[in-house]
């Protein structure tokens, strides 16, 4: 994979633009990729957004979200945005597979591909691109990446919000061990070109509907289940919850985290039965490796703090596997 900054050339003459990022997209992956929407039309480039799947209500607020193509409830609009493009870029996945449905189109998809990502173990379907793991965010790659290109006179203030939201969400506010100097003085930045701050604060964290806060509640008092053996905590969620209180995309999101705020706890795990499959988040402190756990036992990856995985298996057999694999790590675990 080449350097990120050797596409500055590419970019030099309008060219058909894809962006597109891992399914169920976070903030991070909204916020990066329309970042770099609104980079790329500033240098005349014909851009399309797509995400594989829905993305949560409460990122809607971001500038040019209305016009984010949805794969599976748009397949027609999305399959014409993809035909004869140029350049497709990847943003906040590293592997295909993380886009869905839309994998197998894009794996034979013969235009260049373009990475910005920070997750580790990159797959090599990329002919240019930045992985760089010791970055809070992918939003704060794709501002590097456009200081890289010499176009910071382009990061106007939709670029600033997007790039601020991926960023805070990632850091957990500023409190991850990722958020580095680099990053505060990335926000500064943005803050000198008049970001302001706290509305976006509000958008994403005061943004959602009553049954959300009741479902939390619910969660926390009656499917919590904390190991101090293992340093553990634990929150195995029936589909049955997600149907009684009407969720919808996102609201799980930031739920694991609690978790990690018991005094003690090394290990949070959000276990979650999603009718199709399960899926399961990972938090860890310190020197417990998620990502390795999560690829060894559920077939994930992500970071070595937080990582994810999947299983086909019924929620009562997955949470068996994950407390088989807290017992055979025990060890590291304390």
């Amino acid at each position: 994979m080449k350097s990120i900054e050797e596409i500055k050339p590419l970019l030099e003459s309008p060219k058909k633009v894809v962006i597109t990022m891992h399914q169920k997209p976070d903030a991070d992956a909204m916020g990066s990729s329309l970042a770099m929407y609104h980079y790329l039309i500033q240098k005349g480039h014909d851009v399309t957004v797509i995400s594989p799947t829905n993305f949560p209500d409460f990122l809607k607020w971001m500038p040019a979200a209305e016009l984010v193509l949805d794969f599976e409830s748009s397949n027609d609009k999305a399959m014409a945005a993809l035909e004869g493009i140029d350049l497709l870029f990847c943003l906040d996945f590293n592997a295909l597979y993380r886009t869905k449905n839309m994998a197998p189109f894009l794996e034979k998809m013969d235009c260049i591909k373009i990475l910005i990502d920070h997750h580790l173990e990159p797959q090599p379907n990329f002919d240019y691109g930045v992985s760089d793991t010791s970055a809070s965010s992918t939003a704060q790659l794709v501002y590097e990446t456009i200081y890289k290109l010499g176009d910071d006179k382009l990061i106007n203030l939709d670029i600033a919000a997007c790039i601020y939201a991926g960023t805070v969400t990632d850091t957990g506010s500023f409190r991850f061990a990722s958020t580095s100097a680099r990053v505060h003085r990335m926000v500064a930045d943005l803050m000198d070109r008049g970001l302001k701050h706290e509305i976006i604060h509000q958008n994403i964290y005061d943004n959602f509907l009553e049954n959300r806060l009741r479902f939390l509640g619910h969660s926390l008092l009656n499917r919590m289940e904390v190991f101090y053996e293992y340093n553990t905590a634990m929150l195995a969620i029936p589909y049955t919850d997600l149907k009684r209180f009407d969720l919808m995309t996102g609201d799980t999101e930031g739920l694991v985290n609690f978790l990690l705020s018991i005094q003690g706890i090394k290990l949070a795990a959000l276990i979650i039965d999603r009718n199709v499959e399960v899926k399961l988040s990972f938090r860890s402190k310190g020197d417990f490796d998620v990502n390795t756990f999560a690829r060894k036992y559920f077939d994930g990856g992500g970071h070595f703090n937080a990582s994810g995985g999947r299983s086909s298996d019924s929620l009562e057999k997955t949470v068996e596997r994950f407390l088989k694999a807290i017992e055979e790590n025990e060890e590291q675990l304390q």
